[in-house]
């Protein structure tokens, strides 16, 4: 018969806890390198973007909720252009734009002073210096992920098919990317 005492029970107690401990410890860790990868894959690609485009700025409209979303990554010609954490306009942006999107919509508005578009999205569009604007949806198979934004905020901008195919392309990159098809 063998008897344990009080300490024995605490030992292995404490083992079972730091094993525990190490394994929520490691995906803690997992995630946060899957984030650093996402991150990283797209700040590449709206730098990428942006110089090839050569724009003021190109944004991921990242979609937390139901229709409702922010910028979450930017990249600037200059830091003036800076709208990071700008949410969309909760007016404008409803399920009739959302289901456009969805459907694979491309627009491209070389000048949102011509442009025939809702006041309250040529409003909030001025408000953030656009005056030409490229948005494309990025689509993961439960649905809309983001949007991938190119603006020019110091002039006009005729967006050719070849722009518009490079923006596509981003946009598919980072949709078939693992670590944003978890997330």
């Amino acid at each position: 018969m063998q008897i344990h005492s009080h300490s024995d029970f605490n030992q292995s107690s404490d083992a079972y806890g730091g094993l525990r401990r190490e394994q929520g410890l490691q995906k803690v860790l997992d995630r946060l390198v899957k984030t650093m990868e996402r991150d990283e894959l797209v700040r590449q690609t709206t730098n990428q973007l942006r110089e090839s485009l050569q724009v003021n700025r190109v944004v991921l409209y990242y979609f937390y909720g139901q229709w409702q979303g922010q910028v979450t990554f930017e990249s600037l010609s200059s830091k003036e252009f800076s709208i990071l954490g700008s949410t969309g306009p909760d007016d404008c942006f409803n399920d009739e734009y959302a289901a456009l999107y969805l459907a694979g919509r491309v627009k491209a508005i070389a000048d949102i002073q011509l442009e025939p578009i809702q006041p309250c999205h040529r409003d909030f569009l001025s408000n953030m210096q656009v005056r030409a604007n490229l948005v494309v949806p990025i689509l993961i198979p439960r649905g809309l992920w983001g949007l991938l934004a190119a603006h020019h905020c110091q002039g006009t901008h005729y967006w050719s098919p070849s722009d518009i195919q490079m923006m596509q392309t981003g946009a598919q990159t980072l949709a078939t990317a693992p670590y944003i098809l978890e997330s």
